[in-house]
């Protein structure tokens, strides 16, 4: 598929302190056959503002929504691209180049999802890492050691959400890691690799906030395994958020 459209959906709700870097990382990207679409929860912030003086936006939606996943299922179902991103309002893509690198690994029509490596960065000063998330290269037996790819980085046909499902709005926190895990381990879509930092991600998180969270998270976690009919071995979950500790070491 050559010049594949790329629809990014980006879900706001009073993001007006970060969401002119995630617009502006899309609008200078140096591949143009792009959609932007923004989903917004009926912010009361000037949001909706800052939106409007992006001309690169394509759709722009603000109404009631059941959540950050709801939001981006609404997303999808607007978008007309050939390939679906999801880039979050406190997010932005690390260099120009990242769609039209993306779009080349499309060119491949064996190709069914892509993705990369992410940088956590500081939330006030976002030229400071504090993260760098390598993912490697896909095998399907890394889910069972606690293994997922940054969801920012993740790039979808929209013939697989289509095939496939979007997202399981029923999970809090673990949609993307279980729609990740569908896709990739339940139906075994083919993915490859960009080794290089797609996105930057501002630090935080609702999963990691606190202890009794990350409870929450990994209950979910286990949920997102048992709704597919998979089984995780029995230190799968426990090993998924001590991968992370090599992230603080990695810059």
């Amino acid at each position: 598929m050559n010049n594949p459209l790329i629809s990014v959906i980006t879900a706001t709700f009073n993001s007006a302190s970060t969401v002119t870097d995630t617009l502006n990382s899309v609008r200078d990207q140096d591949y143009k056959h792009i959609e932007h679409i923004i989903v917004d929860g009926v912010s009361t912030d000037n949001t909706l503002e800052i939106i409007r003086k992006f001309m690169h936006v394509k759709k722009c939606v603000s109404e009631k929504d059941k959540g950050i996943y709801d939001a981006m299922n609404k997303g999808i179902d607007l978008s007309k691209g050939d390939v679906i991103g999801i880039l979050n309002s406190d997010d932005f893509y690390n260099h120009n180049k990242v769609l039209s690198t993306v779009a080349a690994a499309f060119e491949d029509e064996t190709v069914e999802a892509v993705y990369g490596d992410l940088q956590y960065v500081h939330p006030l000063n976002t030229t400071k890492v504090t993260r760098t998330w390598k993912s490697g290269v896909f095998r399907k037996e890394n889910f069972y050691y606690g293994w997922m790819p940054p969801h920012p980085t993740f790039f979808l046909r929209k013939s697989i959400y289509e095939k496939h499902g979007k997202f399981n709005t029923t999970l809090r926190t673990a949609a993307d890691y279980e729609l990740m895990l569908r896709i990739l381990l339940k139906y075994g879509a083919k993915a490859k690799y960009i080794p290089q930092v797609l996105v930057k991600m501002r630090a935080g998180g609702v999963s990691n906030a606190s202890v009794k969270n990350r409870i929450i998270a990994n209950n979910e976690d286990r949920m997102a395994w048992k709704i597919n009919g998979l089984k995780p071995y029995i230190f799968t979950l426990t090993l998924k958020p001590i991968r992370k500790i090599s992230q603080f070491i990695i810059r």
